[in-house]
Parts: C-alpha cells; sequence; structure tokens
C-alpha cells in the first residue's frame, strides 16, 4: 500500500475505534477477513501449522498469531506489542446533572493523562461497551455501543470572566471538565438520559442495560495536513498508531519460521494492571497454550521463550519546533527520519545493547534509518508496556515507536512516511 494510503487507512482504522472496545472489534473484523480463526480462552485449542489466529480478552485487549513452523523451540515467538486505550473520560453511574433548573451535562472521570486544556470546545461523542441481560447470569451479553454523533461538548469559560488563563489556569477535573449535553425541555429529560440514549443505539428495552463502561471521544475524523500532506493529524495516535501498524504487518508478512504475534493490550495508561493489561500473565499463558496446542512439552515452551524477542512498540517524542531546549542535547528526533529507538538508564524503557542491536539490524533490512531517544537527564519521561511485560515474560526486548508531537492531546501530530517505515521494519521482523 503506498504511503498516503496507508496513513489514511491509519485516520480511518482510528476513526472506527474510538474506544479500546472498538478498537478490538475494528481488529477482529480486519483479521477475519484474512482468514484468521477466533480461539475461546474457556475452550480447548487446536492450532495448527501455517494456522492464523486471534484470541481477546475483555473484549479491549487482543492476541493475534501465525503459525509459521513447528519448529518454535528453537526459532521461538517474534512478538510486536501495543495498547489499544487512549487517555480520555470515562462516564460515571448516575451521571446526569441538572444545573441552573436548564443544562443537563454528565459526570465523568479522567482516565489516564490527557492535555485537558485541548478536550475544551471540541465536539464530543460516547462510545464504549454495554452489558445486556443474559440467559445465564455468570455470562451476560456484551455489545458495542458508538452513539456516532456530536452529543456533548465542553465549554470553555469567557475570557472575560478568567482574564488570567493565557497566564495559566489549572484546569479541575471534577469542575471544569464535565460536558454539556444540552437543555432541559420536553424533548430532553434529565432521568434515565443515557440509558435511554444506548437503548436507542442498540435497539433493546432499557430494562435489559445493566451496566456500561463508556467514554467521551472527539467526534471529528482525523485528516492528513500540511502541504504535501506530510502530517497524520487525529486523535489517539497514542498507541492505535502501532496497533494498526503491527497488524498489518501481521498480514502482510511471508514468515517461515517460528510464530509471528501482535499483542495489543489494555490500560496501558493507567498502569497496566489489570488482567487485559501488559502487568498480567495473559501474553505468558497465551504463549503457553500454542505450545500445549502444538504438542509441545513445558521444557520446550521454556526452550521456545529463551529463543523469542519482542518489540514493543509505543509513539516516541519528537523535538518540538518551539521548545527546542526540552530535548536532550545530542539525541533529537525528528518526525519524518524514522522509528525511534528509546532508551532510560533507569530501565524506563526495555531497549539495551543487545536489544537494540537487534533491531538496528532489522532497520538495515528493511532499507530504513532510525533514531534514538533519551531524556533530558534533569527530566523524567514515561514509560511503556516494554518493561511491566518484561517482569512476567523474561524476553530480549526494545522499546521503539514513531516520533510525533502533542503526546496525549486530543490532537496527536504523526508523520506519513514515519507511520509507513515502522511498518515496514515489523513487516522484516516476521520475515527474516
Amino acid at each position: 500500500m503506498e504511503q498516503k494510503k496507508f496513513a489514511q487507512n491509519l485516520i480511518d482504522f482510528i476513526y472506527e475505534s474510538p474506544t479500546a472496545f472498538q478498537a478490538v472489534d475494528t481488529s477482529k473484523n480486519m483479521l477475519e477477513e484474512n482468514g484468521f480463526k477466533n480461539l475461546v480462552l474457556d475452550a480447548k485449542w487446536n492450532i495448527e501449522v501455517n494456522g492464523k489466529y486471534y484470541v481477546t480478552k475483555n473484549s479491549s485487549a487482543i492476541i493475534a498469531f501465525t503459525v509459521n513452523s513447528s519448529n518454535i523451540e528453537k526459532e521461538g515467538f517474534r512478538i510486536v506489542g501495543s495498547h489499544s486505550d487512549s487517555p480520555t473520560f470515562r462516564i460515571k453511574p448516575k451521571a446526569e446533572m441538572a444545573v441552573e433548573g436548564i443544562y443537563l451535562k454528565l459526570n465523568t472521570e479522567c482516565y489516564g493523562g490527557p492535555i485537558l486544556n485541548t478536550w475544551l470546545d471540541r465536539p464530543l461523542s460516547i462510545a464504549g461497551r454495554v452489558v445486556l441481560k443474559g440467559e445465564n447470569i455468570l455470562k451476560p451479553i456484551e455489545k458495542m455501543v458508538n452513539i456516532n454523533k456530536p452529543i456533548c461538548i465542553i465549554p470553555n469559560i469567557a475570557i472575560h470572566m478568567n482574564k488570567g488563563v493565557n497566564d495559566g489556569y489549572a484546569l479541575n477535573k471534577q469542575k471544569d471538565m464535565l460536558p454539556l449535553v444540552g437543555l432541559l425541555n420536553e424533548n430532553l429529560e434529565k432521568d434515565n438520559f443515557l440509558l435511554n440514549q444506548i437503548a436507542e443505539s442498540l435497539n433493546v428495552a432499557v430494562d435489559e442495560i445493566i451496566d456500561f463502561d463508556l467514554f467521551l471521544y472527539e467526534f471529528e475524523k482525523g485528516s492528513l495536513i500540511g502541504p504535501n500532506e506530510e502530517f497524520i493529524s487525529t486523535g489517539r495516535l497514542d498507541n492505535l498508531a502501532m496497533a494498526h501498524a503491527s497488524l498489518h504487518a501481521l498480514l502482510d508478512a511471508k514468515g517461515q519460521h517460528g510464530v509471528n504475534i501482535v499483542a495489543v493490550f489494555d490500560n496501558e495508561e493507567v498502569g497496566s494492571s489489570t488482567k487485559q493489561g501488559a502487568d498480567s500473565n495473559m501474553l505468558l499463558n497465551i504463549l503457553e497454550r500454542i505450545c500445549i496446542s502444538l504438542g509441545k512439552s513445558r521444557e520446550e515452551f521454556f526452550t521456545s521463550l529463551y529463543s523469542s524477542f519482542i518489540i514493543s512498540a509505543d509513539l516516541a517524542h519528537a523535538v518540538h519546533p518551539n521548545l527546542v531546549e526540552k530535548h536532550d542535547p545530542t539525541s533529537r528526533p525528528v518526525m519524518g527520519k524514522g522509528p525511534v529507538i528509546k532508551i532510560n538508564a533507569n530501565q524506563a524503557y526495555t531497549s539495551d545493547a543487545h536489544s537494540i542491536s537487534i533491531y538496528k539490524s532489522i532497520c538495515k533490512e528493511a532499507n530504513i534509518n532510525y533514531q534514538e531517544f533519551v531524556n533530558r537527564s534533569d527530566e523524567r519521561g514515561g514509560s511503556t508496556i516494554g518493561p511491566i511485560s518484561s517482569t512476567h515474560i523474561d524476553i530480549p526486548s526494545v522499546d521503539i515507536g514513531s516520533p510525533v508531537l502533542a503526546m496525549h492531546s486530543i490532537r496527536e501530530l504523526g508523520n506519513v512516511e514515519d507511520h509507513y517505515s515502522i511498518y515496514k521494519t515489523f513487516n522484516k521482523f516476521y520475515e527474516i
């Protein structure tokens, strides 16, 4: 696929994936269209060489894999890990709030670490997961829901009433960040507003709805911008860009060795300490089940682990054109110059000389330039799934990502060429 088409495909993928739940649903559809079979966690697996499979957890994490050979104890697992979630606002129970007898707003809780002011004055919609009554109390029915229209907004207050706003104003998450829905009248009532919206979207009765996991998202679709359409402007690049690139690399790769795996975890933005996060045994258990289904012993399972490699794929910070002093004096990645290898002396990233050398060699094989990132020594940066997953699976790992600006804004900014370049490195990793 040509670079700009691939970038537009990413924008379409993100727009169809307003929450982690829809991201997994969109990924499932893509995989099934390409012949992947769904494996169920509570049933026996029958895996075959040359088979293509996927498994989901909590409807918000997905692991897909292709079995290229039976010799996994020597050829191992080739894993690209990313995550499905992004900073946003979760809607609380009993969310409807009436103000001044006329305004209807929703009570929300901040999820992760968004740049708060970027969420103001933007048309927002609501999406997520709804749980309905089922025949078995222990197995209720799950449905994905997307209101799919600009249904609310978080309005700023006028500068006349907040004259110091341009000097810096600390937004309060409970007071300033609650979305306005509309004006109360005979067509908009406070009681059960949200449940009625969900019921209408799903074409079910209100009393069938037991609970929900619903989040706000920016309604406006992303776009290619710049004089040569070189930039990707959209929300949730962090980290659906890496999920998208790794999934397409898995679909397109002509692998002949071991098992190729895409692992898209949930809840990275809040620490990964969930059953579907990187700080769980989810991936480890799935790797062992693959080995068991292929008739391998536990000794061969461990051998396969130590023949494996992980690329932990998240986004990286490009040098900001207006704040160049915020970056390290010598390692200064920029957009348009290729994937970024992320390095930290205190192990916020898993990259070391051994794993970095492997990724550099992959880039050379793919004819792709690479860059390196370290924080300023007087600044503490973030982390990602690499070090977290390494506490459960002791496989050599490198942390890499595409360079972007405005990370955690409601609108992040990436580069068309970089997204295609990192896809090519994933594809080469699966094929070598």
